[in-house]
């Protein structure tokens, strides 16, 4: 292959991929065409895009951006994955897809720098919570303990104006009140 297609395989690489720091590194290499349409369709539907590569003018295409520590996987057939809410909602995605469609091979993924490598390490990442999940944990550690300070001062409250409640129906209906004793 010629330098000048080589340059425009890795310009194209860099346009497809922009900006992107995360992504997953997969084989669909023995899926059927029929499968893979249906996988790129699935994930399409999740704004998650599949582009297959070559190795070496990825290598050189993403060495300036978070996906060049994928470099080191990129070996035999490799399309990398990557858009959607995060790479985790990617590696879930594709995690899914394993069930129905045993012959795609885990290779990698990178999140905020951090490599995981193989099937454990994309299964691994399929787990964490996406940034949206993170959020909502967070928010509920912060509001948990001022609900049950709520709560507290609330019970015994209630209590009493339960008590109260109670008096209060016993003396419209005429009823004599004990005293306690």
């Amino acid at each position: 292959m010629s330098k000048p297609v080589k340059g425009m395989i890795i310009r194209d690489y860099k346009s497809r991929v922009g900006e992107i720091q995360e992504g997953a590194l997969i084989s669909i290499r023995g899926l059927k065409a029929v499968d893979q349409t249906k996988l790129r369709a699935g994930l399409r539907k999740k704004n998650i895009r599949i582009t297959v590569v070559r190795n070496s003018l990825a290598r050189k295409a993403f060495e300036e951006s978070g996906l060049g520590k994928l470099g080191d996987l990129l070996k035999g057939s490799s399309a990398i994955a990557y858009g959607g809410q995060s790479v985790v909602e990617v590696a879930r995605e594709i995690v899914s897809y394993l069930k129905t469609m045993p012959t795609i091979e885990l290779k990698g993924a990178v999140l905020d720098g951090q490599v995981f490598t193989g099937k454990a390490g994309v299964e691994e990442l399929s787990k964490f919570p996406t940034r949206e999940e993170a959020i909502g944990q967070v928010v509920t550690l912060i509001v948990s303990p001022a609900r049950k300070l709520v709560g507290q001062v609330k019970g015994p409250g209630a209590g009493v104006a339960g008590i109260i409640k109670a008096i209060e129906t016993k003396l419209e209906k005429g009823e004599a009140i004990a005293k306690a004793g």
